[in-house]
């Protein structure tokens, strides 16, 4: 009986989670349409979203970029094929690393933050408050937020690319043996655009999963303050726990388009 629940619970998440991704979708719609959207409100949890994220998606994209090299490098130079670094650590990034752990960096910050921030306002009846005053709360909360953590989300990834791949060649140069040009080149020999607009792709949907997660987080907080807590919490778990999912499920479409269509 409890499975029965919680599958049951799981499938009725899912369904008021595409509720709200039809709502913004269509709010913002009917805002582009009727020359109402609001760009002021986006441009400032864009920067709230973005911005703010700098330093720790700096950090992050570092030090992957660095531990990769050294995982990687002395294992080629063994083998003779040091000219191939920078081509596998780049692909790696740009495929698969740089996308997934930019979103996950980003649902621990910005996830938790709008899951609170929204919560907050659900239970001190602010959300109410602009439904009386005849403000849609989903065109006026959530999307702004959602296309805020889905743009920024790329560009976002496109730093920690460019992050990843310096701090991978200052350890290839000064402590592999690597020259500059060396892994500039393979880089630039074995790095397709295809892998770059994949891993982009991922971040546009991943950021759109962190945005609507945490907006049906926070309008859904019950509970007082241990209820923002929770929702909080539960906006992170789930946030990565489909990211995780739906990486997967990216990674084959487009390894398929790639093999159909490009190659």
């Amino acid at each position: 009986m409890i499975l029965l629940k919680w599958i049951n619970d799981f499938f009725e998440m899912l369904g008021s989670l595409s509720i709200l991704l039809m709502q913004s979708i269509y709010w913002i719609w009917y805002s582009l349409a009727n020359g109402k959207f609001g760009l002021k409100n986006l441009v400032d949890q864009m920067s709230r979203i973005g911005v703010d994220s700098l330093p720790m998606v700096a950090i992050t994209g570092l030090s992957t970029g660095a531990v990769l090299v050294v995982q990687i490098g002395y294992q080629f130079a063994q083998l003779g094929a040091q000219r191939y670094v920078g081509g596998v650590v780049s692909m790696a990034m740009a495929r698969e690393l740089a996308p997934i752990l930019t979103a996950i960096v980003v649902a621990g910050r910005v996830g938790s933050s709008i899951a609170a921030e929204l919560g907050t306002m659900k239970i001190t009846e602010q959300i109410d408050a602009l439904e009386t005053m005849a403000t849609n709360p989903v065109e006026y909360l959530v999307v702004p937020r959602f296309l805020g953590c889905m743009f920024m989300l790329v560009i976002l990834t496109i730093f920690t690319n460019v992050v990843g791949m310096l701090g991978g060649s200052v350890v290839a140069i000064y402590q592999i043996g690597l020259t500059l040009s060396t892994f500039r080149d393979s880089i630039l020999q074995n790095l397709k655009i295809f892998d770059l607009m994949g891993g982009l792709l991922k971040s546009f949907v991943f950021g759109g999963l962190i945005g609507i997660i945490g907006c049906y987080k926070g309008f859904t907080t019950e509970g007082g303050a241990e209820g923002v807590g929770k929702s909080t919490t539960g906006a992170v778990v789930l946030a990565i726990m489909m990211i995780l999912a739906v990486n997967y499920f990216l990674s084959v479409g487009i390894n398929n388009i790639n093999t159909t269509y490009i190659q």
